[in-house]
Parts: structure tokens; sequence; C-alpha cells
């Protein structure tokens, strides 16, 4: 099935242009045929020599009802463009193109109405002189008379012809199905209809509406008014739901594959084919899909800005809209989509740096160019903004730009040097706290960037196993001899210089677990605190910390950080006079 729309003024034939094709009046409401006047959107179909089938959406022409119009447009990829031969191009003829031209529909048949009452051949000059600069280009032109018949064969052979160029739909997109009419039918419950211009449709899927998330069961679809089994793109479809009613969904709505889009509130977006962004008002109304929204508006640069949604909208990059000042009723410019994503602009100059940022981007998902800006991003979001993604994910569902993952690898090694430099005594920089420092949003991030000479353990991220430099092995040796029998006569400072220990080689051997360095520079070995709880254990509990110098054998300089460090292993306990007894279950770590 192909679906074509139609558009054009006010009165120049439209929906007695269907009916002669289709021997159906699109005109569905009483006041319609009494009025003599389309107001609402109007659907019929046809049979082609080719045995293709076509569904027309017939569109009103009156300016009071453009949104109206653009939302029967807006998910169609072609277009029947209606120009009355006796009245020529009009000032609505006008803002149809113009709001085609902003959707950049690229497909489409200028008809020339009402042959039989004028030479059809200056308002066909007319008019294709007005569509050639628009997206639709040197469209094929026929005139025609609806009440004749004149010219209908040769409307049915072009719109074969036209159906032959139009793209078709990929059936194994998600679902994005644009709500253009909600209904309820007794016995049946609600039935929502729509283009179907991606993915496919069968009775027992389950969707999701893009303005609730709430999930709709598929009960049974119909197609060019009968029942049918699976639907696929491009189709006109009505959708018989179960678990939504009349009140929940309507016109703007779109019924998605659960997962298949990100609910959009802020998106930027290319200016085209209007007023530069610079001179846009702040507030106007955007035409996406079946939708009509209010949107805040921030230029960003001369073609970029910002438009801010007051509720969600399924978008995805390339997507193309019409932003519209209902209050002129004119069409101010095109829009694509270029990120339905974007980051918050939080500091000074950011608006103008996001600008150039997207300065080359034209709403082409490209995998390589996203990866850029966004450096680290979810498979599954990225997927679900269009991007066909063929890179493996770095780590869980997460995907890297290959230069910014490489810098990444480098700071980490950056920040387990500059920890195990400022704590020494500790074994390598913790998971979490290595996230934080590279700005990471998950820890399997950190985890995977680890690779040799840096390795995991117990939660951290430390440097690898390597063996201890002879200057430092030289330096421990030294210090076993000299703590032999004194093993809490920590050296000073100076007799640790001349023991061999430079400010590296204590780091180093600390690292490698060599040495026990507490506070203040008191160096011991790595059994300390197993020999203490061992001696101060036999005194009378609790004891003060000139009782445990007196056990240890040593100073207060090396008492009170030893203890210190034996609290927080849970082998003494500080009491609130200030005293300290063993702990009764304590373990001292051998």
């Amino acid at each position: 099935m192909r679906v074509v729309a139609t558009a054009g003024h006010v009165d120049h034939g439209k929906s007695t242009l269907i009916h002669a094709l289709t021997g159906t009046h699109p005109d569905r409401l009483a006041e319609e045929r009494r009025r003599g006047l389309t107001i609402d959107l109007g659907f019929a179909w046809t049979d082609l020599p080719s045995g293709e089938r076509m569904a027309f959406v017939d569109v009103p022409g009156h300016e009071r009802f453009v949104p109206t119009m653009l939302a029967g447009v807006g998910p169609v990829p072609a277009v029947l463009f209606v120009v009355a031969a006796d009245e020529g191009w009009k000032a609505q003829s006008a803002e149809h193109l113009a709001a085609v031209d902003a959707l950049g529909v690229r497909h489409g048949l200028l008809v020339v109405t009402r042959c039989d009452t004028a030479d059809p051949g200056p308002a066909t000059a007319q008019a294709r002189a007005r569509i050639g600069p628009s997206s639709l280009g040197g469209v094929e032109a026929v005139a025609v008379s609806a009440r004749t018949g004149e010219g209908l064969t040769e409307l049915r052979a072009a719109l074969d012809r036209l159906a032959a160029r139009l793209p078709v739909g990929d059936a194994d997109s998600p679902v994005r199905l644009w709500i253009d009419r909600a209904f309820t039918v007794r016995g049946s419950g609600l039935v929502v209809t729509g283009t179907l211009g991606a993915g496919r449709i069968s009775a027992g899927d389950v969707l999701v509406t893009a303005r609730s998330g709430r999930s709709a069961g598929v009960r049974a679809l119909h197609t060019l008014g009968e029942e049918t089994g699976p639907v696929r793109a491009t189709a006109r479809v009505a959708v018989n739901l179960r678990g939504l009613d009349k009140e929940s969904t309507g016109r703007g709505d779109a019924l998605l594959t659960p997962g298949g889009f990100l609910p959009c509130l802020r998106c930027d977006v290319r200016v085209h084919g209007g007023a530069p962004a610079t001179e846009l008002p702040r507030t106007a109304v955007v035409h996406i899909g079946s939708a009509a929204v209010p949107v805040h508006v921030r230029a960003l640069g001369p073609e970029i800005v910002r438009l801010t949604l007051p509720a969600p909208l399924p978008l995805r990059i390339g997507d193309r809209a019409v932003l519209r000042d209902p209050g002129l009723r004119r069409v101010l410019a095109g829009l694509t989509v270029l990120d339905p994503q974007p980051p918050e602009l939080r500091r000074r100059g950011a608006a103008a740096r996001r600008a150039a940022e997207l300065g080359a981007a034209d709403g082409t998902p490209d995998e390589a160019s996203e990866l850029r800006r966004r450096l680290l991003v979810g498979r599954g979001e990225l997927t679900a903004m269009g991007v066909t993604v063929h890179t493996a994910p770095v780590a869980g569902d997460w995907l890297a730009d290959p230069a910014h993952w490489t810098t990444l690898r480098a700071r980490l090694a950056e920040v387990v040097a500059a920890h195990l430099v400022e704590r020494p005594t500790e074994d390598g920089v913790p998971v979490e706290a290595a996230r934080h420092r590279l700005g990471l949003p998950a820890v399997c991030l950190v985890e995977a960037l680890v690779t040799p000479p840096l390795r995991l353990s117990r939660g951290r991220v430390t440097a690898g196993p390597a063996a201890q430099p002879a200057p430092v092995t030289d330096a421990v040796r030294r210090l076993v001899a000299e703590l032999d029998g004194r093993p809490f006569a920590a050296p000073h400072s100076q007799r640790l210089a001349e023991l061999g220990f430079g400010r590296r080689e204590l780091a180093t051997a600390a690292r490698h677990g060599a040495i026990l360095r507490l506070t203040g520079n008191v160096v011991l070995l790595p059994d300390a605190p197993r020999l203490a709880a061992d001696r101060l254990s036999e005194l009378a509990q609790p004891f003060t910390v000139g009782e445990a110098s007196r056990a240890l054998d040593t100073s207060r300089r090396v008492t009170v950080p030893l203890l210190e460090h034996c609290d927080g292993q849970g082998i003494t306990q500080v009491l609130p006079d200030r005293r300290r007894r063993c702990a009764p279950s304590a373990t001292a770590p051998g």
C-alpha cells in the first residue's frame, strides 16, 4: 500500500477529486457535507492500474484548519498538490507548500483541477514555478476535471508512477504510529487510526502510548475498511486497542514499540527554509507527526535552536517538523531534529559551543559522529535515537568514542599513581573513588579500563604485581635487622634515610606490603599490629597510652599512631576516658 495526502487552497476541489478517483467521498462529518467545506481529515483509497493500492489522506484547505492539515501530511511520504485552473495559485496554496517544504516532502504530483472551466496551462505554469524551488522540486503535472472525468485516466497512470518512486517503509524498525483519530466502537472499544510509516503491527502485540507511557494490547487490525492480519509499513491502519479509553489518547499521541523511543522534553534542531534562528519568537508551536505542541525556542546559533517541550514526544535524529506562529497563522520555518537527548547548557558560552558542535550535523544518524559528541552512551539509548549501532560495547551496554576511551585509560593510570603518592599506605584507589575522579556513570566502566600494568584487587585499582626494585628490597632487609629484638622502635626520618628509605622507596615498600607506614612517618614491619595485640592483651584492662608504651618498649611517637591503627583494625577499642582495651573477640591480622 502507498499513502498520499492532499494539499492546496480551500475550494480547489481536493475532496471532489478524491471522490472521483475512489468512489468514496472523504468528508465524513455532517457539517462538512452541509457546508461543502472539509473541516477534519478524510480517508479513501483505490486500486491503481498496476494493482498497487493507494490510500489518500484528504486535508482541509481553509487557513483556520492548517493544524489539521499538518496532522494529516506530517506522517505521509507524498502529496497530491491541488490547484484550480480557474483560480490559480492562492494564499493558502503558498502556506500549504511552505508546510510541505518545511517537512521535507520530496514526492508528489501537481493536479490542476476544473480544467473544464478554464485553460489549465497558466495555472500549471504558475504552480510549477512556485513548487520547483521547494522540496518537491519539478513535479509531474496532470490536468483533470472531476465533473467530466477528463484527465482521470492520466492521473491514475501518474499515481502509479508516483507509487513506484516512493520509498518502502522499514518494517523492521520500531513502531511509531502517529494517531490522527480516536473513537469508540460499540462492542469493540477504542479504535485509533494513523499512517504507519515504520515497523509492523500484529494482533496480540503490546504497544505503549507516547503521552502517558501506558501499555495497550492490540485486539484487532483494519486497513482500508477490512479486518486484516499483520500490517507492515507503509500503510493506513486502524488499531482496536484494549487497556485504553478515548479520554487517555487521541490526535497527536503515538503508539510505540516498548523501549523503541526515548521521551524527548528538549531537542536541538536545525532551522531551514524560513527566518534565521536568531529572529524566531521565543514561543511557537511545533508540528510533528500528528502532534501540535507549544514550545519554548532558544537560539544557539544562526541555524541551530533548542526547543523545550511541555510534554514528551517520541523523536529521533532526522525527524522533520514545522515551526508555526499560530497567532500570525504562518509557517516560521522547517526543522530537522539533530539531537533528541541534548546535554544541559550550564556554563557561559555553552550555547555557542553547542551550535558549533552541531554545525556540520544534517540529521543523518551516524554512529561515529554521535560517539564523538557524547563520548559515552548506552547502546539502547543510541539505538532509540535512530542510530544503527555496529560498535561493540566497552562494558555492559555502554558504547565509547575510541579516542575518549584511550584518554580515560591513561587518566585512570594517572589517578592510581597520584592516589598511591597521596596515600602510600593504601593498596590502590577504590573503584568507586576512581569512577568519581574520572566522572564516569558506572563502576563497570572503571573495571573495563583496567589493563596491565594496572589490576583489580578487592575493589581497588592498583599498580600491577611487579617485584620490588632492588634498592627497596635492600632497605627493607636493613629495616628488619634494625627492628630485630625491638619491633616497635621505629627509626626516625634521618635513620630511615640511612637505611635507604627515600620517599619513593617508602611508598613502593608500603604498596607491596613490605612495611607498615603509619602517620608521622612512623615505619614498622607488617606484623607489628599482631605483636602489639599479644603484648597489650597481657596488660590490666583498660590501659593508658603510657602503659602501652612501656609494654611495647617504645615512645609515644610510635605508640599513638600504632594504637590508632589498631583501633581501626578492631584490635583495640577506645573508651570514653581515652583509655583503651583489647577487643574481646578481635583477631589481629597476621
